[in-house]
């Protein structure tokens, strides 16, 4: 296989987690040495539907996902499986980037693949620190809001690149400290070093976003600030959660102003 839009498509269609980090990491080999690339006359993508995923965890409403306290092992291991499921949704989301929008420069698809190479390691390692206390991906409930937004954005890469990068996955850059924090208080020391690599590795990701959004942009002869802002209020409504992570923020390519806008969004929200 040498058509890139189909490689995507095999990591996309895996169910079981460990094919799905199997086949990942060696599409992105490939993609690296010249193996695989964006192929102009690979098959249009289908339309967007569930991607492979095992039969648990369950995907419930978010608001009956249970929220537990980190002071025993079992509050712990719920946390990191909720991360762990961020991570997983997020192997697919960089896959269909690649897959579904076509006609992009080729480091778009080398961006994305990237990203997806760095979600499945961090998938592991939680994985492997789930393991330790003695629990799997899909014992603990979870939600699909970040899926159902690439369903929703599956239409135009405008607001794909606007809204998963820059919206919904860049909120882990604001909440991801306080994790950090509150497990620091009931010395977990082990996991606060797998959320740090995360927290670090997911500045570039969501900087990724925001570079091409901007060319999206440019492309379409749109004013990103004007633009995304727009597309806030289309998509989210007034469901803009602060506060924000402005350092890392900041390193992911937003810009003052447009943090204090949307300060100023979420707290009208």
């Amino acid at each position: 296989m040498t058509d890139l839009h189909a490689a995507a498509k095999r990591c996309l269609d895996a169910h079981d987690p460990v094919e799905k980090l199997r086949l990942t990491h060696a599409a992105w080999a490939a993609l690296q040495s010249a193996e695989l690339h964006p192929d102009s006359a690979s098959p249009a993508p289908e339309p967007i539907c569930s991607p492979g995923r095992p039969e648990r965890p369950q995907l419930v409403p978010q608001r009956q996902v249970p929220h537990r306290g980190l002071g025993t092992p079992e509050g712990r291991a719920a946390l990191v499986h909720a991360v762990a499921h961020i991570e997983f949704n997020a192997i697919n989301l960089a896959w269909d980037a690649v897959y579904r929008f076509r006609g992009m420069p080729d480091t778009y698809y080398s961006d994305w693949a990237s990203c997806a190479n760095d979600e499945a390691r961090h998938f592991a390692m939680l994985s492997e620190r789930l393991g330790e206390f003695g629990h799997r991906y899909g014992d603990f409930d979870a939600h699909n809001g970040l899926w159902e937004m690439a369903e929703r954005t599956a239409h135009h890469d405008t607001a794909r690149m606007a809204l998963v990068p820059r919206v919904l996955e860049a909120r882990g850059l604001d909440v991801t400290p306080g994790m950090i924090e509150r497990l620091r208080a009931v010395g977990d020391e082990r996991t606060i070093a797998i959320l740090e690599v995360i927290l670090r590795e997911e500045v570039a990701h969501v900087a990724a976003g925001t570079r091409w959004f901007r060319w999206c942009c440019e492309r379409d002869g749109l004013a990103p600030r004007e633009t995304f802002l727009d597309l806030l209020r289309d998509y989210m409504g007034r469901n803009l959660r602060g506060p924000f992570n402005r350092q890392a923020r900041l390193l992911a390519g937003f810009d003052e102003d447009e943090l204090d806008q949307l300060t100023a969004l979420a707290l009208a929200s």
